[in-house]
């Protein structure tokens, strides 16, 4: 039976040593860090945190829009699923990527406890419940998440068409956040900065680790 063309993509990413490595190595490290978020989830819930008095949240009456929220999150998800199936490059530095920037997440939660805005309606999602333990999370502030989530999606994406709509979804995502109040203003602006932070210093672990760079890897 002749190969398709997303199959040869694959035998021939698989046939690289180093390439198959990150592959494995960063999708394990990858989940266990993921599936270790039920317990620091769990945990945080139960600190106190500091209010803080956000003039845009006050400004901005509280709706519930979670439905719109991932549609457009899991929309986005599967855009870059769908790339990443034929560019693995756009997998392997998501899936490296994704791994500072959620550690970085649990210290900055750690060391910057904060309550949860006032006004906030508690977000729905039954997929993220696999992440969250199925239990109601409000105080994961410091630094967003959802916008770190489609920032890096942004940055993995090649394509211009593919860069500008993943720039739009962040940038609405950003508002509605504000308006279902779940997070501060503080913690939608930090989360650009902080991801791409993390987003660089992969991509410079990445291309540092081979003498010659993969074209798989090849910006």
């Amino acid at each position: 039976m002749p190969t398709t063309p997303l199959q040869n993509i694959w035998k021939e990413t698989w046939k690289l040593t180093y390439n198959r490595r990150l592959i494995i190595i960063g999708t394990v490290i990858m989940l266990s860090v993921v599936f270790t978020m039920p317990l620091f989830f769990g945990y945080i819930e139960k600190r106190q945190g500091t209010f803080i008095n956000d003039p845009v949240l006050a400004a901005v009456p509280s709706y519930n829009v979670s439905v719109l929220i991932f549609t457009i999150i899991w929309g986005m998800a599967l855009l870059i699923l769908y790339r990443a199936l034929y560019k693995p490059s756009i997998y392997i530095i998501y899936c490296w990527a994704l791994i500072p920037i959620t550690i970085t997440r649990f210290i900055t939660i750690s060391i910057v406890p904060l309550a949860p805005p006032a006004g906030l309606i508690p977000l729905t999602d039954p997929l993220t419940g696999i992440f969250y333990g199925q239990a109601l999370i409000t105080k994961d502030l410091f630094f967003s998440g959802h916008i770190a989530t489609l920032t890096l999606i942004f940055l993995c994406l090649e394509k211009r068409n593919d860069k500008i709509l993943a720039f739009l979804a962040t940038i609405v995502i950003a508002c509605l956040l504000v308006i279902q109040h779940i997070h501060y203003s503080i913690d939608i602006l930090a989360s650009p900065g902080i991801t791409y932070i993390c987003y660089r210093l992969t991509r410079k672990f990445l291309d540092k680790e081979i003498s010659i760079i993969s074209p798989f890897l090849r910006s």
